[in-house]
């Protein structure tokens, strides 16, 4: 394995899924109106509290993620954070304009709450300890499945150290 395999890849690809958070946390300190106001919007009480709590949770589960430390209960929590967070903020059920044309808030909040389950997705993938395959393999053989999809010792799961 080289330096791609071991470093490159799986920093990338940690940078991809968390990228967001730190974004998405300095929106909520420049725009503390608009998000107290999202937050004050469920049922939960303590919106300026759940705020903070947010906002250090997209703070520093990203970090903990990209240093490797305590990365799979950031990544948990991160993940629970986007699936609460959609469920409370995203109902996009609750509106009537789904399907009228134009602008839609409802169409609004289903893209964001489809975003947040996919984001989870990742961040489970991360807690749950995911392997990557080597680049080399990947490249070598791009219609071969993971092995959670193919059963073990058949011909369409590559190993995880060298490609055939």
């Amino acid at each position: 394995m080289n330096w791609i395999d071991l470093i490159g890849l799986p920093l990338l690809t940690r940078v991809f899924l968390v990228v967001l958070f730190p974004f998405s946390a300095m929106d909520k300190i420049f725009n503390w109106e608009g998000a107290l106001k999202q937050a004050n919007s469920s049922f939960l009480p303590g919106g300026p509290v759940l705020l903070v709590l947010g906002m250090a949770l997209e703070l520093l589960g990203p970090a903990c993620i990209l240093t490797g430390w305590h990365d799979r209960l950031a990544a948990f929590l991160l993940g629970l954070y986007c699936v609460v967070t959609a469920l409370l903020y995203h109902n996009f059920w609750a509106y009537p304009d789904f399907w009228t044309r134009g602008d839609s808030a409802a169409r609004a909040h289903f893209w964001d709450f489809l975003k947040n389950f996919c984001v989870a997705g990742g961040m489970l993938l991360l807690t749950f300890g995911t392997q990557l395959a080597p680049a080399r393999a990947v490249v070598t053989h791009p219609l071969s499945s993971t092995p959670v999809y193919t059963p073990a010792g058949t011909a369409s799961a590559l190993p995880a150290a060298d490609a055939p």
